[in-house]
């Protein structure tokens, strides 16, 4: 007989109303073939469609279905972690909502896990629906997390498909960060970890959810929550720029002593530009880092539910 487990899929949502009947039809009948049980939780990011009155539909069709609903709209790191809090399964499979992560995946994942993996990542090969540019920037933006921040065990084209073990769900919940990227976290974590591939597909309905902004505030969180090479880096170029302006002296100094002295507001401007600009980015930088040393020392809580289809859920990440 085939052993069966508590199996959690979290699925953040954001204006998701027309697709969530699909995923719902689609892990029903993949999980009916290998007979596993299993909850769904999913994460509605304070949508402005009626995204969670059909996930209330679905939670009365199927009590396998549990539904929560963000106060405010805070992004699918917080959403999924709020999903994870509440799950109780000895594994979870977080994925989207838009049916971009195939859920035909989902039995090689788990296949995965029985084997003793602990955390699986589920990794795009191919990337139909994504721009020249959008493929560039991604490669830059994990190659930036693979080489600088050490990050080994992401993959260069990403991953925000995987599934996670209950030991990792554990020690998950021991962090209580303002600022992460969830998905960084995990992997450095690190635990038994493995990628297997897969082909993204086009979403059906909607658009994505997710702007330029969020992708920039990511990347300053995925770099300035795992390393000080900002501020090493910073600490390099002070130094260059501290010697090339000695020798510099020294140039001006030697044609002085040969009556020849420079002529100075055209290289005056340039250095006092050059100084400047780069004092400005230094302070920049440190303005990053002081800022999420301010954000964590509030401990204000990462999300607040507005609503919830189960009556037990706790309001408030902060409490396991």
């Amino acid at each position: 007989m085939k052993k069966t487990y508590s199996i959690s899929i979290i699925t953040p949502a954001f204006n998701e109303e027309k697709n969530l009947p699909i995923f719902y039809n689609k892990i029903k009948d993949i999980f009916k073939k290998i007979k596993f049980d299993y909850e769904w939780i999913i994460i509605d990011d304070h949508s402005t469609d009626s995204s969670f009155d059909v996930i209330k539909k679905l939670s009365k069709k199927d009590k396998r279905v549990i539904g929560l609903r963000l106060s405010k709209n805070l992004g699918s790191h917080k959403a999924i972690t709020a999903g994870i809090n509440v799950s109780k399964g000895k594994c979870a499979i977080i994925m989207a909502s838009d049916l971009q992560h195939p859920p035909e995946s989902i039995p090689i994942l788990l296949d995965r896990w029985e084997s003793g993996y602990q955390v699986i990542w589920a990794v795009r090969n191919k990337r139909k629906d994504d721009s020249i540019m959008r493929k560039l920037t991604t490669r830059i933006f994990y190659s930036t997390l693979i080489h600088l921040v050490g990050l080994k065990n992401i993959s260069p084209t990403g991953s925000d498909f995987l599934l996670i073990d209950r030991k990792v769900i554990q020690a998950l919940k021991l962090f209580n960060e303002s600022n992460f990227n969830i998905f960084s976290l995990l992997s450095w974590m690190g635990f038994k970890q493995i990628n297997v591939e897969y082909i993204k597909k086009n979403r059906i309905y909607g658009q994505s959810g997710w702007t330029l902004n969020k992708d920039i505030k990511l990347f300053l969180d995925s770099i300035i929550s795992f390393s000080y090479f900002p501020i090493r880096l910073m600490t390099y170029a002070g130094m260059g720029i501290a010697f090339f302006g000695f020798v510099y002296a020294l140039y001006v100094l030697k044609d002085a002593l040969a009556g020849k002295p420079i002529e100075g507001w055209s290289s005056l401007m340039i250095v006092i530009l050059i100084l400047g600009g780069f004092q400005l980015i230094m302070s920049g930088v440190l303005g990053e880092y002081l800022w999420r040393t301010l954000d964590e020392s509030k401990k204000r809580p990462l999300y607040m539910i507005e609503s919830s289809t189960e009556d037990d859920v706790k309001n408030f990440s902060n409490e396991n």
